[in-house]
C-alpha cells in the first residue's frame, strides 16, 4: 500500500505533544474521530484494542518509530494517522532499542483482513526505516511539508 495513498495531509500531526504513550493512543483516536475517518460510537473500543495490544507487546519500534495498531470488527479498509512528536526528547514507547519516538503511527485495521495487515505494517516499516524520511518528517513545518516527506520516502522505495 501506499503511504502517500494511506496517510492524507490533515492525518500528520505536526508538533505532537502527548503526555505519554496512552495519550498518544487517545489523541490520535480522537483524531480520526473529528476527521471523520472513524466514528464516535466506534472510538472507545477501537482504543481499548489498541491499548489492549499495546499492553501485551510494545510497538515501540526501533529508529523512533511505533506503530501502535489493532484489528478491528466494524471498519471497511484501514484508517491511519500518525503523530510526529515536537519534543527533541521524543517520547518514551518501551521500543526494543530502548530509545525514544519521534514518529507514532495508528493503524486501524478490518479484522478480516489479516493478509493487509501484515503488509501494511511491513510498507509503513520500510519507508520510515530510512533515515531521511524520518529526519524529514521531524523537521516538517507542517502538514503538508511532512507529506511530502512521506510521498517522497513511499516513491523512492517503488
Amino acid at each position: 500500500m501506499r503511504l502517500s495513498e494511506l496517510f492524507r495531509a490533515d492525518d500528520l500531526l505536526v508538533g505532537f505533544r502527548p503526555a505519554d504513550k496512552w495519550d498518544a493512543i487517545h489523541k490520535l483516536v480522537q483524531h480520526l474521530v473529528q476527521q471523520g475517518r472513524l466514528q464516535a460510537q466506534q472510538a472507545g473500543a477501537i482504543q481499548d484494542a489498541v491499548v489492549a495490544r499495546e499492553r501485551s507487546m510494545s510497538t515501540g519500534m526501533e529508529q523512533g518509530i511505533a506503530i501502535p495498531h489493532a484489528a478491528v470488527d466494524g471498519v471497511e479498509t484501514v484508517v491511519a494517522c500518525m503523530g510526529i512528536v515536537g519534543s527533541d526528547s521524543g517520547l518514551s514507547f518501551d521500543s526494543i532499542d530502548g530509545k525514544p519516538t519521534r514518529v507514532v503511527v495508528l493503524l486501524v485495521i478490518p479484522r478480516a483482513q489479516k493478509l493487509l495487515h501484515i503488509r501494511t505494517l511491513a510498507d509503513i516499516a520500510r519507508v520510515l526505516g530510512t533515515e531521511s524520511v524520518r529526519e524529514a518528517l521531524v523537521r516538517s513545518a507542517d502538514p503538508k511539508e511532512a507529506w511530502g516527506a512521506l510521498a517522497g520516502g513511499d516513491a523512492a522505495r517503488r
